[in-house]
């Protein structure tokens, strides 16, 4: 009985050992640094194992597509207010409510798909795998977007 105690915990703490140093070894420490100052730039190097190259012509499309989004933004938000003092108004036509309704809606839209066609070109100067990862990973989320401030890829940012 002395020994099968003792076996098992050698057991235990052999079994411990290696997941922990089976976990240490699988982390990638870019990634992690890259998550710990917040910087989704180097995330998106680290992660889709981009080149010098890919990663700076994805710099550019951010960076050139920034005030598009922004615009984008900026639009719906003055779309949200404009509807809801129609409907917080006393006097309030239902017509007027609606269009002020479709008129977000295609607004929203029109971002969406801006920014969907963004993604894709961004996905296009990665390899064909890490591109269609990338695709599977950011194109669910665009729905999700609030629209109160253009997505600015800082990864404790809550868009």
């Amino acid at each position: 009985m002395k020994y099968l105690v003792a076996t098992i915990i050698v057991l235990v703490l052999a079994a411990a050992a290696a997941g922990i140093f089976s976990y240490r070894m699988s982390c990638e420490p870019m990634l992690h640094a890259a998550a710990a100052k917040g910087d989704a730039m180097a995330w998106l190097r680290a992660d889709f194992h981009l080149t010098d190259g890919q990663f700076a012509a994805i710099r550019q499309l951010h960076q050139s597509y920034a005030g598009t989004c922004e615009e984008h933004c900026r639009l719906i938000q003055e779309a949200v207010r404009a509807r809801d003092a129609l409907k917080a108004s006393t006097a309030a036509d239902p017509s007027a409510a609606a269009a002020a309704d479709h008129k977000l809606q295609e607004l929203r839209l029109t971002c969406e798909t801006a920014i969907a066609r963004h993604v894709r070109q961004v996905a296009a100067l990665m390899s064909p795998a890490d591109g269609k990862r990338y695709l599977a990973l950011v194109l669910p989320k665009i729905a999700d977007f609030d629209h109160t401030v253009a997505p600015d890829l800082r990864l404790n940012h809550p868009h």
